[in-house]
């Protein structure tokens, strides 16, 4: 059992064995395991339990202590059942070899071994994890080993016999064509090569091995035998009858051609042209068919032997060789001839695949005998080493495949691959031994899982998620369990199925009422999405209850994924369609956001550009942009521009209509009454009413006629119409227009200059989020600059006045707004005096009062000299402070003479003292 919450502990396991000894009494099993039990630590209990292992101990005493100990300490417990387990696979090999001990003893035993059943035996203890490199089994494995490879030379010698024969078949017919002296002389050489021959026959046949020896290589020694005494007996005969005739002119010539010519020739007979017969006339019908049939065979010889199909080639050689014997006398000259150029040619063709297959066995031999003469760091391995043995004898199966076989090579190959073979035995049995050691890992967490899906049916302090996770390392402990067969994996793998579905049960009956749940706030987010009005609170509780619900129970990943992007969607869409509505509805305040983004664009030029004076015009721009007055003054200008418009054309109608009018007086005759008839004249247009500044409400379905007036803000607290209603209303006029980030009147309380109030932006549209956040970080970088500028002023105003001291040249005296507002004209007057003038006196004093007005420390050996003064300034209580006489003690130091050592401590006070 193991334990899945901090809060409650683990219960112990059922089928854990109780002790019934008690605490204070020894264990039954101490004294046998020589104090494992007893002792107070793991590794000394380990150290216990190897010293009694190495006496041996039986089977049951095994048995017994890693029961009791297995529950108590599972590190010394594996210990014993490692012990156990060589056992096992002890006893196991022990069964296993005897086993295949009898049968290797009744393979010797048999008169007649099959070669094939002698090879399978070692492959088949190998694959069954025989160990073959263990006693009896190893000397029985050397045994077969060399009943098998003297079989094979038997069959080898078999072979070479009967290239033998072939030989000396061909030196009797070689002879047969040279004098009959010749021969005569090689006869007895020859007898003896026959001789011999025939006693290396009859030691085969009489070989113990050969009743072994494969039933195909026993007719070959015997026809050989056969057809080379045959041979050799005409030959004899033959000489025999040639000698006679050489002695006695009436001896009948022997049979052999050349020799009987070579005999006439000595008698003087002249020898006769041998007469060709004529041949019979035949058929034209069987003559063309003969032909058909000898050029067909041809032309697919031919094709074969284009394509390089030597397998083929052969078979088809064959059969135009079986025409041509056939057909011979039958088809012409010119046919013939080219039949066999392409016999020749197949011929040749087969003897280069001989010659390629005996090259091709060389380089696997080579290959073979290289797997064991690798160095130790390029070894190969078990596995790899199984492969490239199969690999090696399909090759060389391949090889043989239409071809002679070469079975010198396939001995010396066959060796090489077993001795390479004895790598892959251990490793078989190493893997053997693995794969029984993991498989019992395996059934003991099966165990462990079922133990743990009884004690938990359901999770501990409701923690779905832990009892999910516990899950999960137990499918990870089970893949890492090791390798096992794939027969083994099949028998275990429906054990695992079943223990952890067991397990997974709860969690996936819980699972199917979360996804029902889950499914439910689907169609919930929906509807809540579909609604016109969209409820921040039902979205906010319905997210919650998701949340809640995903950290309760967990599901598959990409499954949750699913389902919130599923859930998310309809509320996403609706949050989208509201952000839509708003940017629509602040579409109308663009023209005032371009205004002010204009004028942030404009101070953040003027931020980079360094110029104070141009950063506060750009910011005094911003602020009225902000406050609306480039929108009213914008609104006026085209009111302007329409009135002038209107008003030009107002003269132009009424020049018109005084035209009019002129030219009709001047058609009327003079005595016309027309002094006394008033002329008609229109009327002129009334001028368009001057467009003034409006406050207004922005929000829908307000309007205010009336012009705005600007109010003057109060105190806090104050009410709007406490203050009469002319000052209320011409306070802001009479003020006139006021300046960036100043007011002209200070509070009631403190000193500090106050921003202007809101008053003029209360009722402005809301800017927008670019417009906004641009006008406070152009702001923001603008106040940056300028005190960086006043800074830089700052220390340059001190470098100058700090020259012209040191230079005692009132030129380079900085001017007054340099030095800012703490030195007024007739101070400056004074410093330009003072360093005008010879240098006269002693600065020491007057710097000790600097340093005390500027509240800065004073050098270490001067400190003295400082304290000293302090003393003498507390006895005179009418005597102005060093702070109040500043710019007389600044005055002193500059009458002085220029001190290097001094120029540190007046930089450092003046830096305090001249700092706005």
């Amino acid at each position: 059992m193991f334990s899945f919450s901090k809060s409650k502990p683990a219960t112990p396991t059922p089928d854990a064995p109780v002790v019934t000894a008690k605490s204070h009494e020894a264990h039954p099993l101490d004294a046998l395991t020589h104090g494992a039990f007893s002792a107070h630590t793991s590794g000394e209990r380990m150290a216990c339990i190897r010293e009694w292992l190495a006496s041996s101990p039986s089977g049951e005493q095994l048995q017994q202590v890693f029961k009791e100990l297995s529950v108590k300490d599972k590190g010394a417990a594996k210990l014993v059942r490692e012990k156990l387990d060589d056992i096992k696979r002890s006893k196991t090999q022990a069964t296993i070899a005897l086993e295949w001990a009898d049968k290797a003893q009744a393979l010797l035993a048999l008169s007649k071994l099959n070669l094939a059943d002698a090879l399978a035996w070692q492959r088949d203890a190998a694959k069954a994890g025989a160990p073959l490199s263990k006693e009896p089994l190893a000397g029985l494995k050397a045994q077969l080993v060399e009943r098998v490879r003297a079989i094979e030379d038997l069959q080898h010698r078999v072979q070479v016999q009967r290239e033998a024969a072939v030989l000396l078949a061909q030196r009797i017919e070689v002879l047969s064509t040279k004098p009959w002296a010749d021969a005569q002389a090689a006869q007895a050489a020859l007898a003896t090569d026959v001789a011999h021959w025939q006693s290396e026959a009859q030691a085969l046949s009489g070989d113990a091995n050969w009743p072994s020896v494969d039933a195909r290589f026993v007719p070959q020694l015997q026809d050989s035998q056969a057809q080379l005494l045959l041979v050799w007996e005409a030959f004899s005969e033959a000489l025999q009858l040639t000698v006679a005739a050489a002695l006695d002119a009436s001896a009948p010539l022997p049979q052999v051609p050349v020799w009987a010519d070579e005999l006439r020739v000595a008698r003087g007979i002249p020898l006769e042209a041998p007469v060709t017969a004529a041949k019979p006339k035949v058929d034209p019908e069987v003559r063309a068919k003969a032909s058909s049939l000898v050029r067909d065979t041809l032309t697919k010889l031919e094709q074969e032997m284009a394509q390089g199909h030597g397998k083929a080639t052969a078979g088809v050689a064959n059969a135009l060789r079986q025409a041509l014997k056939e057909n011979a006398r039958l088809i012409d000259d010119k046919l013939e001839a080219q039949a066999h150029t392409a016999l020749t040619a197949a011929g040749e063709l087969e003897g280069w695949q001989r010659w390629r297959a005996d090259q091709l066995r060389e380089e696997l031999l080579a290959k073979a005998q290289g797997l064991l003469n690798r160095p130790e760091g390029q070894a190969v391995g078990g596995r790899k080493m199984q492969d490239t043995l199969r690999q090696l004898r399909e090759q060389w199966k391949t090889t043989d495949q239409g071809g002679v076989p070469n079975h010198a090579l396939w001995k010396r190959f066959d060796d090489a691959c077993n001795e390479a073979h004895k790598v892959v035995e251990a490793w078989l049995e190493k893997v053997k031994a693995e794969s029984a050691e993991h498989r019992a890992q395996r059934l003991a967490l099966i165990d462990v899982v079922k133990a743990w899906a009884e004690a938990n049916r359901v999770a501990l302090d409701d923690d779905w998620k832990g009892f999910h996770r516990v899950l999960h390392q137990f499918g990870d402990r089970w893949r890492e369990s090791g390798h096992v067969g794939e027969k083994m994996f099949a028998e275990l793998q429906p054990l695992w199925k079943a223990a952890i579905d067991h397990a997974a049960a709860p969690l996936e009956a819980l699972q199917k009422l979360s996804l029902q749940a889950r499914h439910d706030m689907i169609d919930e987010a929906k509807a809540l999405g579909a609604e016109v009005n969209l409820r921040i609170d039902a979205v906010k509780a319905l997210q919650q209850r998701w949340q809640a619900e995903a950290h309760r129970v967990p599901i598959d990943r990409r499954h949750e994924q699913k389902l919130w992007d599923a859930f998310r969607k309809p509320i996403d869409e609706a949050f989208n369609r509201k952000t839509a509505e708003r940017e629509k509805a602040q579409s109308a305040l663009s023209e005032r956001d371009r205004i002010v983004l204009d004028a942030s664009k404009a101070l953040q030029a003027a931020n980079a550009s360094g110029d104070a004076q141009g950063i506060r015009s750009a910011m005094a721009a911003l602020d009225a942009a902000l406050s609306g007055q480039r929108q009213a003054q914008a609104a006026v200008d085209v009111a302007t521009s329409e009135e002038n418009k209107a008003v030009a054309q107002a003269d132009t109608a009424q020049a018109a209509t005084e035209n009019e009018a002129v030219e009709a007086a001047s058609d009327a005759s003079a005595s016309t009454e027309a002094d006394n008839a008033p002329a008609a004249v229109a009327a002129p247009a009334p001028a368009p009413k001057r467009v003034v500044a409006m406050r207004g409400d922005d929000r829908p379905g307000q309007k205010k006629e009336e012009p705005a007036v600007a109010g003057r803000p109060g105190k806090f607290g104050d009410r709007k119409d406490s203050r009469p209603t002319g000052a209320r209303d011409g306070a802001r006029d009479a003020r006139g227009p006021r300046e960036f980030g100043r007011t002209d009147e200070r509070p009631a309380r403190g000193g500090r200059f106050e921003r202007p109030a809101f008053g003029d932006r209360a009722d402005a549209p809301r800017l927008g989020d670019a417009a906004f956040r641009a006008q406070r970080d152009a702001l923001e970088q603008a106040q940056m600059a300028l005190r960086k500028l006043a800074a830089q002023a700052h220390g340059e105003a001190l470098t100058q006045l700090l020259t012209a001291w040191e230079t005692r040249d009132a030129a380079h005296m900085p001017s007054a707004q340099e030095l800012g507002n703490r030195v007024n004209p007739a101070v400056r007057s004074a410093w330009i005096k003072a360093v005008s003038q010879p240098a006269s006196g002693d600065a020491s004093t007057a710097l000790l009062r600097l340093e005390m007005a500027a509240e800065v420390p004073t050098p270490a050996e001067h400190l003295s000299a400082r304290r000293m003064l302090q003393l003498q300034l507390l006895t005179k209580r009418n005597d102005p402070a060093p702070a109040q006489t500043w710019t007389q003690d600044a005055a002193t130091v500059w009458s002085a003479a220029f001190d290097a050592a001094q120029v540190r401590r007046v930089q450092n006070v003046l830096k305090v003292l001249l700092k706005p």
